[in-house]
């Protein structure tokens, strides 16, 4: 019998409260060593929204929120949600192009970037006359020694900028808190950006509702966490899993989120030691880079309770070479495999603990119905595999202002409910548990992040000096898959000079995470036998004629 479990019809800022309430002195986030309570946490919001409301952010309005893991973007996201706002998050590598459409779509009048981009956001300002930003550094809640430390070891520094900074733009509330509108639960609370049924980034609106169902879900589904554990939250603000899981679940829950604005795979190790969390949730480039790290090497792993992968597959033998590799430094749990996508802000299903089948993605969350139906619309039978479906609590309201793409989605069945369409492939046996297969759609998963192949070509295709082009991820060790850019240029063409104009372009249009890394010129692009461009034959070399 499928579970029912009740949940919070409520804004995420006030059942944040009531856990502040509940547990006010426990930790909610740990920035390089500072804590912050839960009463600050409040504390800290109120006073957050009061200086929005000063700059003049309304009921209905959207805050654009392009900062990394740092709690000035925590304080932001619930303060937007206080006060009825919708906090707009955009990956601060977000090409200078694709913000101005962002900020454009949601008619934002406020950015929040960090200070490393500010000269490109005075460049999106100059596109979007009505737009005013605050710059926040990752060094502003930072313990004094640890700010000083940044200071003298960070390489890149911020560019000089007039763009006002956090405390400025704090001041402008003169201490003041905000006022709590009570947004319901159909309220949008995010905007969060993927690739939908084309290429092109849509806004994906979640509500009160879906963070808030799917923290319940993530609770029960991981089960035995408890108020006070630490999850290290590496996974970005701006991805339904980082936001979602690693920040609204563990402030649900009366856990801590140990924030991190930047890490790399290699040295996850030594956040794993510094801090010893309970939980840890990544993509399975950290985990990769778990297995062949020879830094654990007679250490325990003892202290971890809960081991999630998400944001892609992890291969079957990795599962396998990481759970030996966690038994052998006495690990006592093994790593559990989620499917979802943003969305339904994250995960919907969830491998239980006990389970030992490598294939699967595990059970759906309760209250979360899948089936697998076929090109014709119609249920498969358990075993065979066709399109993933599913409908609950957490799939969003739809795409911000793009109804066609919405309704490519988001689709009435005959037995009345509205199924999202997840284009992908996968199957499910008679128990119930979900297999992914692969994507129905032409998309590269590198680093955990979704790269959607036509946005790089459209630009590529328009440089004049291009005939043909095909974008293809190409397998990486660290993550996971890397883009390739195959072009076919115009004879006569100084091919090292293209490629520098087309990497010069790309820069201006997509963002940095979604680059390709090689540029790869050929006569002609290998085509199938129906004249279609060989993507497969692409990703595995093949050089054309």
């Amino acid at each position: 019998m499928k579970r029912h479990l009740e949940y919070p019809e409520c804004s995420l800022f006030d059942l944040i409260a009531q856990k502040a309430e509940q547990y006010p002195d426990y930790c909610a986030l740990n920035y390089f060593g500072r804590k912050v309570s839960y009463r600050q946490l409040i504390e800290n919001i109120k006073l957050c929204a009061g200086a929005l409301t000063a700059a003049g952010v309304k009921k209905g309005d959207m805050v654009s929120v392009c900062l990394p893991n740092t709690p000035e973007a925590v304080y932001l996201f619930y303060a937007a949600n206080m006060i009825g706002a919708a906090a707009n998050m955009i990956h601060p590598m977000s090409a200078e192009n694709e913000i101005v459409r962002f900020v454009e779509l949601t008619e934002s009048r406020l950015i929040f970037c960090v200070d490393l981009i500010a000269d490109k956001t005075e460049r999106v300002m100059q596109k979007c006359p009505e737009l005013k930003a605050v710059r926040v550094s990752v060094s502003e809640s930072m313990p004094p020694l640890i700010k000083i430390g940044y200071a003298i070891t960070n390489k890149k520094k911020p560019p000089e900028s007039s763009i006002p900074d956090w405390k400025q733009f704090m001041s402008g509330g003169a201490g003041r808190s905000g006022e709590n509108t009570h947004g319901g639960a159909e309220d949008t609370a995010a905007i969060l950006y993927s690739g939908g049924t084309t290429g092109r980034p849509k806004g994906i609106m979640l509500s009160n509702m879906n963070f808030n169902a799917l923290a319940t879900h993530s609770i029960d589904a991981c089960g035995g966490l408890e108020p006070g554990i630490k999850m290290l939250s590496v996974m970005p603000v701006f991805h339904g899993f980082g936001l979602g899981v690693c920040i609204h679940t563990m402030l649900v829950l009366g856990g801590t989120a140990v924030l991190q604005p930047k890490f790399s795979a290699a040295d996850f190790h030594k956040l794993l030691f510094r801090y010893r969390p309970d939980i840890i949730a990544g993509v399975p480039a950290i985990y990769e880079a778990m297995i062949v790290n020879k830094s654990f090497d007679g250490k325990k792993l003892d202290f971890l309770k809960c081991i999630i992968s998400g944001g892609d597959s992890l291969a079957p033998s990795t599962k396998k070479k990481l759970n030996a590799m966690l038994a052998e430094h006495g690990c006592r749990t093994k790593v559990r495999e989620g499917y979802g996508l943003t969305e339904c802000v994250t995960g919907s299903c969830l491998m239980p603990e006990d389970s030992d089948d490598l294939l699967s993605v595990g059970l759906p969350y309760a209250d979360t119905f899948y089936k697998v139906i076929g090109p014709d619309g119609a249920e498969l039978p358990s075993g065979e595999e066709g399109e993933i479906i599913l409908r609950g609590p957490s799939v969003m309201k739809g795409y911000y202002k793009e109804p066609e793409e919405t309704a490519a989605v988001l689709k009435k069945r005959d037995d009345g409910y509205i199924w999202l369409h997840t284009g992908d492939i996968g199957c499910m046996n008679e128990e119930g548990y979900v297999y992914f297969r692969q994507r129905m759609k032409r998309m590269i998963v590198s680093g955990g992040y979704n790269i959607y192949p036509q946005n790089i070509e459209e630009v590529i295709s328009s440089h004049s000096s291009v005939i043909m082009c095909a974008v293809v991820g190409v397998p990486d060790q660290i993550m996971g898959e890397k883009v390739k850019a195959c072009v076919v240029a115009a004879d006569g063409t100084d091919e090292e000079q293209l490629r520098k104009e087309l990497m010069g372009m790309l820069k201006k249009e997509i963002a940095r995470y979604a680059l390709p890394r090689e540029i790869v010129f050929y006569k002609s692009l290998p085509k199938t036998l129906v004249g279609k461009i060989a993507y497969n034959e692409l990703k595995t070399g093949g050089d054309g004629i």
